[in-house]
């Protein structure tokens, strides 16, 4: 790491060793400056990485990294027909895969520095577990964790370049929507800590079955092989599983007495969830603000990595007392007329909508309560039948009156129907000023909203025309 430039040096024999790439122009005696993979951010002496995507091919825009100031470039050993019109002295590294390189050498940096690497994956829960695990871990060690949702094979290397000789511990997330992406990733990362949040139907369109499922989560715990710790959801059935093939140091969590990491005496509350945590049979009340059993959950997930940290319980409390829920994500707000609106738009899968309908049954009490679901995405051939299914379940918890909006809104309808709610409580794929105009005859103090849906959805534009109707009481913190 140059620390006046603040970014990773590498030579060319080391790109070579480590890619198994072979140098087809140039001199190998000047050092690479940093990496990058976006030819509109590069930096003079950073070595350019094309990637190729679905509808785009970075091959085509190395011309524009030599101009930003790029001293060489990877390249595709089919795609040196690309390489016309560029100097003699740039230079070229040939390789079978520039992502596949953009890993290896990721991992050859990784494996420079003696820290403690988490690695979270799940199919739901990962994001705000990650944010939960760096804001303990932070209040003891210097932190590397993921930003955003950077969680992918692009993502997950990035954030590793990012790693230097100050940090104590890598907070890192791993996505996956086909199979084999998790085992990648987890052999760049090289973690010392596993944690598997959950397993449940998500992404299904690339992963087709929950087994599959289930197995592409578990090539986290299949590729450490034992080595470092695992961290396992006692309460999760498909990872318990999971953990009778796992040799290593483990700790568990769930809200049964047999896990290591646990929680009892839970309340809900809109201003978050209070539980007592249990470690170690010490027990110490956590004020959690963040609404949600799931976020009970999500917090033993965290207490348990922590601990494996060697991160102190009474730090682990206050950590958690100090999260805030992310934009999007179960995050509550208070309108001027007295209702409450949660917007849990950032993402959806069927497990993630019921734990959401949950919450929002638990905190309207007497209340009368609204749900606005868009369509969940990217689960296959079982769209209809887990649309459905969510709609017989959105019914089952009571609520008040349904707007859906999507493909497969008439699917969500048929199952609330089905489930016993009325015709005239069920709306489907009215715009978000119609919705908004008739909350505004029906909502009334006390009332809750729940508004939830896919990313590509765009949920959060019904959140800000609610908003935008109603207005929000100033100075409300949820």
């Amino acid at each position: 790491m140059n620390k006046e430039m603040g970014f990773p040096v590498f030579s060319v024999e080391e790109i070579l060793r480590v890619t198994g790439g072979s140098l087809i122009s140039g001199r190998s005696e000047q050092p690479f400056y940093g990496l990058s993979t976006d030819s509109r951010s590069v930096e003079k002496g950073n070595l350019f990485i094309p990637l190729k995507g679905e509808n785009y091919d970075g091959h085509d825009f190395i011309a524009h990294a030599l101009k930003g100031g790029a001293s060489g470039a990877l390249i595709q050993k089919e795609e040196k027909a690309k390489i016309r019109r560029i100097p003699e002295d740039f230079r070229f590294i040939a390789v079978a895969d520039t992502l596949k390189a953009l890993g290896d050498i990721a991992h050859f940096w990784r494996m420079k520095f003696d820290v403690s690497v988490i690695a979270i994956t799940g199919s739901s829960g990962k994001t705000t577990t990650k944010e939960m695990i760096a804001g303990i871990a932070e209040m003891k060690k210097n932190i590397l964790k993921t930003e955003s949702s950077l969680n992918n094979l692009i993502g997950l290397p990035k954030t590793l370049l990012m790693m230097n000789e100050n940090h104590n511990a890598a907070v890192l997330e791993m996505g996956t929507n086909r199979r084999g992406e998790i085992a990648r990733l987890t052999e760049i990362a090289a973690p010392s800590i596993g944690l598997i949040t959950n397993i449940g139907p998500a992404h299904l369109e690339g992963l087709k079955s929950l087994d599959i499922i289930q197995q592409e989560k578990g090539d986290l715990f299949l590729i450490m092989a034992g080595k470092g710790t695992a961290i396992i959801n006692w309460d999760d059935g498909a990872v318990r599983i999971l953990d009778k093939r796992w040799k290593g140091e483990k700790v568990t969590f769930g809200l049964t007495s047999k896990a290591d990491v646990s929680a009892r005496n839970i309340r809900n509350g809109r201003d978050g969830v209070h539980f007592n945590l249990i470690m170690e049979e010490h027990e110490k009340e956590v004020e959690l603000p963040a609404i949600g059993v799931h976020n009970v959950y999500n917090a033993l997930a965290a207490a348990a990595s922590c601990r494996v940290l060697g991160i102190d319980q009474e730090t682990i409390c206050q950590g958690l007392s100090r999260f805030h829920p992310l934009a999007g994500r179960m995050e509550i707000s208070r309108l001027k007329n007295g209702a409450f609106l949660i917007d849990d738009t950032y993402n959806a899968n069927p497990a993630s909508v019921k734990e959401a309908l949950k919450t929002l049954k638990d905190l309207r009490k007497e209340h009368k309560s609204v749900a606005i679901l868009g369509d969940m995405l990217e689960l296959g051939e079982q769209s209809m039948d887990l649309h459905e299914s969510t709609g017989m379940f959105l019914a089952d918890t009571g609520v008040d009156m349904v707007f859906l909006k999507g493909g497969f809104s008439q699917a969500t309808a048929a199952g609330a129907l089905k489930g016993g709610l009325s015709g005239n409580q069920v709306f489907v794929n009215r715009t978000s000023l119609e919705i908004a105009a008739c909350l505004r005859s029906f909502l009334k103090e006390g009332d809750w909203i729940l508004v939830k849906g896919s990313r590509r959805m765009k949920m959060e534009e019904i959140v800000q025309d609610i908003v935008n109707v109603f207005g929000l009481e100033k100075g409300f913190l949820n």
